[in-house]
């Protein structure tokens, strides 16, 4: 339920009223501060509650904006201010303070007003016309003064970005008619339309899907249609698309093709439903988060599966796009992670800021087409989807894999070198919540936390980069003797002991090298490419897929991870990792049951067996947590498309 307390001076034909009514709140009517004291106190404290004052004109949307949105304890705009339940003991006593005799003087409403608006009747953002969020009052209204206690008294109050939406609350007639003819110069619903679509987006999205599925959106949204239900209807489609490409028929190709366009359409309008709605939810975070890889590596499925169909054998190229993809998508999240709040360091007392990198990076955005070249050539989501499909219905499944592999390791080795550039050169300390953050990300199991307990203090003394270079040594090391090494030996399981040590030796020191945020990434490239050798070298019928099966688990595990530290949940349990043995136990294990088994045809049914167990474990906990009331509430952005 949600509650709007109406304050201030009522304005006789105001359609505020309705508009809070239309946005889902039973209004109730306070004459003065005391009473809406009084009224606070009666709504249940598991109700959303707004204060908004009664002179208030603005855009609906802007009243959306502050009132609705589910992320944020506390927002507010000009005249208007929500809090949800955790915030509604801190609004309490802030309406008591401020009812109690704090209120801001004539003085200090001017002032603070000439600060907001750059001394004119509105207020301003950075670029954008001075149509929105003022205040002409002598004296600030009731709920921009709790507003203010609320965050001098330490909680948080989100302050939406209007744009061009007005939201004001003008004192007399003249101002009032100024604000009301700003409100009808901009067109609210227009407005709403372009901010549902994301700000940066590839070239594809942008110019071949945005421009109608921001409208599909909207005929969701008037149809009471939530983002999960077009979230889970994408999945579908993809899914279809990858049974018609498993026929292995020219006809489904075609099919698959356009179904999973039509999927990546789907999967633009979501979020932007959720962005026109403001329905953001702690389920449609997970939905979102994993379902686009689910789709896509289930897409890679189906075309293995119709290329054996058809006599030609690709599962190794399947799962070999799928490795590339992952470890690509981790070097991103780690990168940023690694730099999300670290701090300048200082020479002399002066910031050191900027790198020879970001400064040819800006000299580049400036020129306008290299923006949208740089975004395409990294191949995001939506390009690399529109490859797929169009080489689907065109070519062979071969053909799309040898195009996959080859965009995304370019784009690969383009982004990796241009951070490795700018780490190594920008000056800047890594925080302690960084320096966390990637430890967690590692998924470093029980035996390489062993090793690093007891290499710990002679490791700390050794030079910041060489972890990342044992990390290498190790990963390369594991996987050369998959490579070339006698399966069925014991220096199979060696060449995995030398891993197990190598990544305790790496993640016994911080993470605070400027290369650090690479170990995660090498990690990952060592597990799944193990596995990928390992399984090519086997050649044993079924053993590709069992490894695919694998390697798809335990990366909806490691995207798992990072979806919960993006939104400040922290890691998984320390228990689960350690159930599912870290990156390194996996290895190990896969390892000895390789070069023990006495039947080769035994290696796809274990592999199997390991992938099944690794996706119960890790799913069940996943559900549990992203259902439960820790889960960010949040809509997550995910890749780029």
């Amino acid at each position: 339920m949600s509650t709007a307390i109406l304050t201030g001076t009522p304005v006789p034909g105001s359609p505020l009223e309705g508009d809070l009514r239309s946005l889902g709140f039973d209004v109730r009517t306070a004459p003065d501060a005391a009473a809406a004291v009084g009224l606070l106190a009666a709504v249940p404290p598991a109700d959303r509650v707004a204060l908004v004052d009664q002179r208030f004109v603005g855009h609906l949307h802007a009243l959306r904006l502050a009132l609705t949105d589910p992320r944020f304890p506390a927002a507010a705009v000009t005249g208007a201010l929500t809090a949800q339940p955790e915030a509604r003991a801190a609004l309490s006593v802030a309406l008591a303070t401020v009812t109690n005799g704090t209120a801001v003087s004539r003085t200090d409403a001017k002032a603070d007003t000439a600060v907001r608006t750059g001394g004119s009747g509105l207020a301003t953002e950075p670029g954008q016309p001075a149509t929105h969020t003022a205040s002409a009052s002598a004296e600030l209204p009731l709920a921009d003064r709790v507003s203010a206690a609320l965050d001098a008294d330490g909680t948080a109050v989100q302050h939406p970005e209007l744009g061009s939406l007005v939201a004001a609350v003008p004192d007399g007639p003249a101002a009032r008619e100024e604000a009301l003819a700003a409100v009808a110069a901009v067109d609210d619903e227009a407005v709403r339309l372009r901010s549902a679509v994301k700000a940066r987006d590839g070239f594809f999205t942008t110019f071949c899907i945005s421009p109608y599925s921001r409208y599909l959106a909207r005929w969701c949204a008037r149809r009471g249609l939530t983002p999960n239900q077009v979230t889970t209807a994408s999945l579908l489609t993809a899914l279809v698309a990858a049974g018609c490409a498993a026929t292995g028929t020219r006809g489904g190709y075609v099919a698959a093709g356009l179904l999973l366009l039509f999927s990546f359409v789907l999967d633009c309008t979501d979020g932007q439903l959720a962005r026109y709605s403001l329905q953001y939810s702690t389920m449609g975070a997970w939905l979102d988060a994993t379902f686009d890889r689910a789709k896509e590596y289930a897409y890679y499925a189906g075309l293995a599966l119709g290329a054996a169909r058809g006599g030609d054998d690709v599962w190794a190229l399947a799962l070999a796009a799928m490795v590339l993809q992952s470890v690509r998508h981790f070097v991103d999240f780690s990168f940023n992670e690694a730099n999300a709040d670290s701090t300048a360091a200082t020479v002399n007392g002066k910031a050191v800021v900027g790198t020879p990198t970001t400064a040819l990076s800006s000299r580049l955005d400036s020129v306008g087409w290299t923006v949208w070249v740089r975004r395409m050539i990294v191949l995001p989501i939506g390009e690399r989807w529109a490859m797929i499909a169009v080489l689907t219905a065109l070519t062979t499944p071969r053909i799309v894999f040898y195009a996959l592999l080859a965009g995304c390791a370019f784009a690969a080795c383009y982004t990796t070198a241009g951070r490795v550039l700018r780490s190594v050169t920008r000056k800047a300390v890594r925080t302690d919540r960084a320096a966390q953050a990637l430890a967690d990300l590692a998924d470093t199991g029980p035996l390489a936390e062993l090793v690093a307990r007891l290499v710990r203090r002679p490791v700390r003394a050794l030079p910041g980069v060489l972890p990342l270079l044992v990390a290498l040594a190790g990963g390369a090391a594991a996987v050369g003797v998959a490579a070339f090494g006698p399966l069925d030996s014991p220096l199979l399981i060696l060449g995995a002991l030398v891993y197990v040590v190598t990544s305790g030796i790496a993640v016994a020191h911080r993470m605070g090298g400027p290369l650090d945020w690479l170990v995660p990434p090498v990690f990952r490239a060592t597990e799944y490419g193990f596995l990928l050798v390992l399984a090519a070298r086997a050649d044993v019928p079924g053993a590709l897929p069992a490894a695919f099966a694998l390697v798809a688990a335990v990366a909806y595990h490691h995207y798992d991870t990072v979806y919960r530290i993006r939104g400040g949940a922290g890691a998984p349990p320390r228990g689960l990792v350690r159930a599912l043995g870290g990156h390194e136990g996996r290895t190990l294990l896969v390892a000895v049951l390789a070069a023990l088994t006495t039947a080769e045809s035994d290696l796809a049914p274990e592999l199997t067996v390991i992938a099944v167990l690794v996706a119960v474990i890790a799913l069940a906990e996943s559900i549990r947590f992203w259902v439960s009331s820790g889960a960010p509430a949040v809509h997550d952005e995910g890749e780029t498309a």
